[in-house]
């Protein structure tokens, strides 16, 4: 281009024209744009079109330079000189001015809503507090009461009336932690058949106690706290039982202290305080405040209406003798025995916390401030160097898009070529099928010279076949892009495909070995998916021996009885992966291979088709020993990849050419 600084792209089109369309004379070849012609050997005539394109080159020192000619990368001024400094400054200034008025408005915000914001927050509190020491009173009245039950399924009511064997049961389940007070069976008309505890309760008649009636409608029944015959407050917990058509009752007293001791464990801070009340209000454990078991409540039963709730209770809501302060009250109802239980702390003493944290939140917000004028410079400053390595790193992201484009080229351009391939197949197989007719009807033919001529046919026949195998599998691999759910053998898959890559792997010096296991069950899932996860894995196994002569790559299947699945493994003798690089492998576009050797694409899809099929991939490595790739799949696809997946056309014709060479 003389002293012109820039270069220049030639582009060319060729264009075939039939004879009968040919024209006349070469006047026509005068036409800008077709300035050469040809005549091949059928005729036919062949226009060729160059256009010339100018590029100028900003920098003169980029003339000469092979990068440039290679790709036009960016001139170092736009990714890090003066075109960032007003980014810089607009971002300093936009950050100072968006980012210290919100956080004082919403600084404000917090400190004046923060108070409603841990109301809410005491309030969940106090409620999971109530409700799980109330599934600690039920599990420990519960297991009174399956206690009971299982002396009662175990024993026979022959044994239990013996004295002697209930002693012995007694001692038995109060040994360690006593719990009952005292055991006795009872006849179903009241009376006691044996008994053992402190009291004597052997001549007293129970057919009239509310217990008693409530046993005959329930089968079991928990009662409230009551006096009874020993004059003590005390509940029971009683069982009816039939035997033989007899029915009879097993009932134990539970030690009234293991149950306020049970309560009293619960305490909350230093004001507050727990205790049980029955559906009257009467308290069925002792209270901090002073109240005893069996002493009515002073506060209404109405505040307690739903299953569970909170309230905050004001002095002057409550009659004397009340506190003089505020309390927060929780409280939940028990499903048996039907009592509630009730939580209450001073408020001031809940929200103490919560003061001193305002006061906190107003200092932060002031030292934010200050701070935040410090670390927006800094901050502005790391930004614009991110974003000046985002920019080089997309360009070079582009240049990877680019190369996996072009490898998506070669790949439907090896599927064309198989399919052409299989016209001349059928062409060859048809002919050497009517040579071998000919020669079983030729008379008088050396029968030597016909059994070397049929054996040469047949290694035609068998060469032919090979070509045929092997392209298509090109065909199939190549042109199943819709998700197939299918029943199918996955050893079988595993072998077809490592067929392809044998010689491949071959020619680097690779051996493939595999370890199968025998009788594996059939799979339910893409096949042509599954053979994808495959050619990757094995190709980036013969990539990892990039150096080495030779190498081992071993596929393994094995089922997977735990997980109802399968395995495969896909391990080699490679170089290994570096510890720091095992946590980007499956990132896009990450390769570790060298420029133009890989797009970084390959693990990414492998991870999600795997996640697509329903399974999970791991991999170990050590660096100079290889790695292994273990593919976990289910023997059953996902309900995500059957609604996804739907049958795949057959491609006829490719079927029509294999079955002609075949």
């Amino acid at each position: 281009m003389g002293g012109y600084g820039g270069k220049i792209l030639a582009l060319c089109r060729t264009i075939c024209v039939p004879p009968h369309l040919r024209p006349a004379s070469n006047e026509t070849l005068k036409k800008p744009g077709l300035p050469i012609k040809d005549l091949d050997a059928s005729g036919m005539c062949m226009y060729h079109e160059t256009y010339l394109l100018q590029i100028p080159l900003q920098d003169q020192s980029m003339r000469h330079s092979p990068e440039a000619s290679a790709v036009l990368k960016p001139l170092p001024d736009q990714i890090s000189g003066k075109s960032y400094g007003g980014l810089y400054r607009r971002f300093v200034l936009l950050t100072l001015v968006c980012s210290a008025l919100p956080l004082l408005l919403v600084g404000w915000i917090i400190y004046i809503k923060y108070a409603t914001f841990s109301n809410e927050r005491m309030v969940d509190y106090f409620q999971r507090k109530v409700e799980y020491n109330r599934r600690i009173i039920e599990l420990f009245v519960g297991e009174r009461t399956r206690d009971l039950e299982l002396l009662g399924s175990t024993h026979s009511l022959d044994y239990l009336r013996e004295q002697a064997n209930l002693e012995k049961i007694f001692a038995a389940i109060n040994k360690g932690n006593p719990y009952f007070e005292d055991l006795g069976v009872i006849s179903d008309r009241g009376f006691h058949l044996s008994y053992v505890g402190p009291y004597d309760l052997m001549s007293c008649d129970y057919s009239e106690t509310f217990w008693f009636r409530g046993l005959k409608q329930k089968g079991i029944y928990v009662s409230d706290m009551f006096m009874g015959y020993r004059k003590v407050p005390h509940f029971i917990i009683a069982l009816l039982r039939n035997e033989n058509g007899r029915n009879w009752i097993f009932r134990a007293t539970v030690f009234t202290e293991a149950l306020n001791a049970l309560v009293e464990s619960m305490k909350l801070g230093h004001s507050g305080e727990i205790f049980l009340l029955n559906e009257q209000g009467v308290y069925q454990t002792n209270s901090r405040s002073g109240a005893r078991v069996m002493d009515t409540a002073t506060i209404s039963m109405d505040y307690f209406k739903t299953e569970s709730g909170i309230r905050i209770i004001e002095p002057e809501n409550l009659p004397p003798p009340a506190p003089p302060i505020r309390q927060v009250m929780a409280y939940s109802w028990l499903k048996e025995p039907r009592w509630l239980l009730v939580v209450k702390q001073d408020y001031d003493e809940v929200f103490r916390d919560v003061n001193h944290a305002n006061f906190w939140t107003l200092v932060f917000l002031h030292v934010s401030v200050l701070a935040i004028l410090i670390v927006s410079i800094v901050t502005t400053r790391h930004m614009i160097k991110v974003i000046r390595r985002r920019d080089e790193e997309a360009e070079e992201l582009n240049r990877q898009l680019l190369h996996a484009s072009k490898l998506a080229s070669v790949g439907q351009l090896a599927a064309g070529v198989a399919h052409e391939i299989n016209n001349p197949l059928a062409v060859i197989m048809t002919e050497n099928q009517i040579i071998r007719d000919l020669g079983d009807d030729m008379k008088g033919l050396d029968e030597e010279f016909k059994e070397e001529l049929f054996d040469s046919l047949a290694r035609v026949d068998s060469q032919v076949e090979r070509c045929a195998t092997i392209t298509q599998s090109l065909l199939t691999y190549s042109r199943r892009t819709k998700s197939a759910r299918q029943t199918f053998d996955l050893n079988e898959s595993v072998k077809e495909t490592l067929a392809l890559m044998n010689k491949w792997a071959g020619t680097s010096g690779i051996a493939i070995v595999t370890d199968l296991e025998e009788r594996l069950p059939l799979i339910d899932s893409d096949r042509f998916k599954l053979e994808q996860v495959l050619v990757n894995l094995v190709g980036n196994a013969v990539d990892a021996h990039q150096g080495m002569s030779c190498g081992t790559i071993r596929v393994a299947t094995r089922l997977d009885s735990d997980k109802r699945g399968v395995e495969i493994t896909v391990a080699d003798t490679g170089i290994g992966i570096p510890p720091e690089n095992l946590d980007k492998i499956f990132d896009p576009f990450f390769s570790t291979k060298p420029s133009g050797k890989g797009t970084g694409l390959g693990l990414s899809i492998t991870l999600s088709i795997v996640k697509e099929l329903g399974g999970d991939i791991t991999v170990r490595s050590t660096l100079g020993e290889g790695s292994e790739f273990r593919v976990s799949l289910p023997l059953e696809s996902s309900a995500d990849h059957d609604k996804n997946s739907q049958p795949t056309a057959t491609d006829g014709e490719d079927e029509q050419n294999q079955r002609a060479c075949r």
